[in-house]
Formats: C-alpha cells, structure tokens, sequence
C-alpha cells in the first residue's frame, strides 16, 4: 500500500525535491528514524518515504504525524515484514534517494559483535549514504 501526500511547501522552480527513504517501526529505534528523517527533510527541503512494517492502527498514528509536519512523503509497507531491507534498498535505489535512515537498538556486549541482519544488509549494500539512529 502507497500514499503519498504533498503539503503546501514546494521546491524552487526547475528543481526536484531531494529524497529520503526512512525504515520506520514503531518501536523506539524506528521512531528514532523517523524524528531524525523528519529533521533532515526540514533542513534540507527535501521529501520523505517512509517504508513501515507496522499494523495498521499504527500507521495512522505514522500518517498523521506526517501529516502534522508539512513534509511531503509517502508511505509504503513493506512486501515482507521479514525482510524490510529489501524494500529499503529497492525504494532507495529505484527513487535515487539522497540517503537512508535506519534506526538501531542498544544491544547486550555479546549482542554488539552482531549488527542486526536487515540493519547489516541496507548498511553494506545501499548505493547511496545511510544513517544510522540509536533509539533514545
């Protein structure tokens, strides 16, 4: 499912926005992504996508918020809630997104020798830049 919704701000004339893809959840490391996404496409006046894997009485909290901020973006869930790498990277790559951003959750001394798979995978394999949030 895709929405998308334009709020009242535009880029200058002759000029695209930029574009940033976020991986939300709702848990706290996705909604760090979130906060941070929002910051970044206020700074730079650019758009976001945001690919979720939540349920959906979630998303409507995820789309009012967005709402709420004035940035232009669309949402899009995840094909598999499994694997949302693939569609961070597929989204990413297919739009030319300036950059990701993913969120990370603190993990246990034995838990840091291993990154998260999907966080493990955008970070090695996206063609473009990604930033990486700790929740707070």
């Amino acid at each position: 499912m895709v929405e998308a919704q334009q709020s009242e701000a535009t880029a200058p004339a002759g000029s695209a926005r930029p574009l940033i893809v976020v991986g939300y959840s709702s848990k706290p490391e996705g909604r760090a992504a979130l906060k941070r996404g929002l910051a970044e496409a206020g700074l730079r006046h650019a758009e976001l996508v945001v690919v979720h894997t939540s349920l959906d009485v979630e998303v409507a909290d995820l789309r009012a918020e967005l709402v709420e901020s004035g940035i232009p973006f669309e949402v899009k869930e995840a094909a598999d809630a499994l694997d949302p790498a693939e569609e961070l990277l597929s989204t990413a790559e297919s739009r030319d997104a300036e950059f990701i951003i993913i969120g990370l959750r603190r993990r246990s001394p034995v838990g840091k020798l291993l990154l998260g798979s999907n966080a493990q995978r955008v970070l090695l394999d996206a063609a473009c830049p990604v930033l990486a949030v700790k929740a707070e």
